[in-house]
């Protein structure tokens, strides 16, 4: 159970960075000159994955 929620997050963290790649490459490109606070959102919620992924691994181990 443990491992397929871990996967699960693990999948998660891999579509927020992707959704921030796009973000960022259309801004450099100028299809998104403003800033609306996708880009600081997704970084926090990927903090967030993150976070939770550390924990998880961290209880696995103990």
């Amino acid at each position: 159970m443990r491992n397929k929620y871990l996967a699960q997050l693990h999948a998660r963290r891999s579509e927020l960075e992707s959704k921030l790649e796009l973000h960022i490459a259309r801004y450099c490109f100028g299809e998104g000159e403003v800033d609306d606070g996708t880009e600081a959102d997704l970084r926090e919620r990927i903090r967030e994955v993150s976070d939770e992924i550390a924990a998880q691994e961290n209880e696995h181990s103990q």
